[in-house]
């Protein structure tokens, strides 16, 4: 059966190290695009950290889905229509923010259009968070959070070694309650528990009446797993993790050498 959806993760797979789509890259998506393939971005990056991308691929055409926030939001680029959304509480950010605070770990919460962070010493990870994906940071105590911010997910972010070390210190039952995954060497994300970027991916298939066969998913990090493992051609990028690699049913190129492109013209285009 022939790939009809092609879902991308964008840092460490779409774009290179210094943060663009390559050329070859480009050229693959347009040529997938020409052929009637659907080429939909699937990132933890929340939505304005993805418009740039969408932008420069051309994915505006009313009939183009994005998949935003680690599969918490799935949505037409152009008509903003939702085809899944689930998000946090803030009885769960509460939760959450004592719990980082316990353990030593700077936190900060999502929403559509802004960061919010308790941490008066904003994390720098947090800083660089928000520079990449073009959202603002607020620093917020826990009574001044409102029940009416639309949490999307909350991350806890901190060096590696402080970050590692404070993830054993997480009660089980919080595993229990969320999806939490680990998308970086900095960033632990905390999302519904109904909320997974192979969950979103099947939705949106699902709503296009695609079978899992018709998708191939691109990813390199422990975030992408379910949705390489959901899809009929799981592809790992060569800088991919591991874990990532031995899931896969395949492996390309890194991303600094068009890992995107080579595996998107071996098994999409004709």
């Amino acid at each position: 059966m022939s790939i009809k959806l092609i879902a991308i993760d964008i840092d460490g797979t779409l774009i290179n190290n210094q943060h663009q789509i390559t050329p070859e890259v480009k050229e693959a998506l347009q040529a997938a695009k020409a052929q009637g393939v659907k080429v939909v971005l699937c990132t933890g990056r929340p939505l304005p950290g993805v418009l740039n991308y969408l932008n420069e691929l051309d994915l505006f055409s009313g009939e183009d889905y994005v998949i935003s926030y680690n599969g918490s939001l799935v949505q037409n680029t152009s008509t903003k229509e939702i085809v899944s959304q689930h998000g946090l509480t803030l009885a769960d950010y509460n939760d959450l923010e004592y719990l980082s605070r316990k353990i030593g770990v700077h936190l900060h919460a999502t929403t559509e259009d802004t960061m919010f962070t308790a941490n008066r010493d904003i994390s720098p990870h947090t800083v660089r968070e928000a520079y990449l994906v073009n959202m603002p940071v607020k620093y917020r105590t826990p009574a001044e959070m409102g029940e009416e911010l639309n949490i999307i997910k909350i991350m806890m972010i901190d060096d590696e070694e402080i970050l590692d070390a404070g993830i054993k210190q997480i009660p089980q039952e919080y595993f229990e309650r969320f999806t939490i995954v680990k998308s970086s060497p900095y960033f632990l994300e905390i999302l519904n528990k109904n909320v997974n970027k192979g969950i979103a991916l099947e939705s949106l298939a699902q709503f296009l009446n695609l079978s899992a066969d018709e998708v191939m998913a691109i990813g390199d990090n422990e975030n992408d797993l379910p949705m390489i493992n959901y899809a009929g051609i799981g592809v790992a990028m060569g800088n991919a993790t591991d874990n990532v690699k031995k899931h896969a049913d395949v492996i390309t190129a890194s991303n600094e050498e068009h890992g995107v492109a080579q595996a998107v013209k071996k098994y999409v285009l004709k």
